[in-house]
């Protein structure tokens, strides 16, 4: 295993929509991993990478999953969230009385790139996003974990 590899494939899927093996290895080689597809396979499989599709392309793309402490929240999150709308560079999170804290902690745990930042009163948390293009990605990302 690899941790400098690991961290490669990492911050590659973070920044790319990597759909297939094949593509992460030419990355991972423009870079100066020498892999094979065997070698990039097995890390796909250490690092738990899992594939989500978004509403604009059907094309599925390794991300990774929820970190196991989020894992835990997971249920509080579903049970606390109401509704997700979102527009512009704006998304309203309604939670029931009292947890929206809990909620904004959650979502800012999951480090998405594309939120700038986010805010939390009672019952609602306001997210705001990096550009206006994310929306429907990341609202897509928080229906999904909460099965909205």
């Amino acid at each position: 295993m690899s941790k400098s590899r690991h961290d490669a494939i990492l911050n590659i899927i973070s920044k790319h929509q990597i759909s297939d093996q094949r593509q992460l290895s030419i990355l991972l080689k423009d870079i100066g991993f020498d892999v094979t597809q065997s070698t990039v396979s097995r890390d796909i499989q250490d690092l738990g990478l899992i594939k989500v599709t978004t509403e604009n392309d059907n094309r599925p793309y390794y991300t990774r999953p929820l970190h196991p402490d989020l894992i835990k929240l997971k249920p509080l999150f579903e049970r606390s969230v109401i509704s997700i709308e979102g527009s512009g560079q704006l998304i309203v999170l309604k939670t029931i009385t009292g947890a929206a804290s809990s909620a904004c902690v959650i979502v800012d745990k999951l480090n998405f790139n594309e939120v700038m930042g986010t805010i939390a009163g009672d019952d609602t948390v306001l997210i705001i996003l990096r550009d206006a293009n994310y929306l429907n990605d990341v609202i897509l990302k928080l229906k999904s974990i909460v099965n909205l």
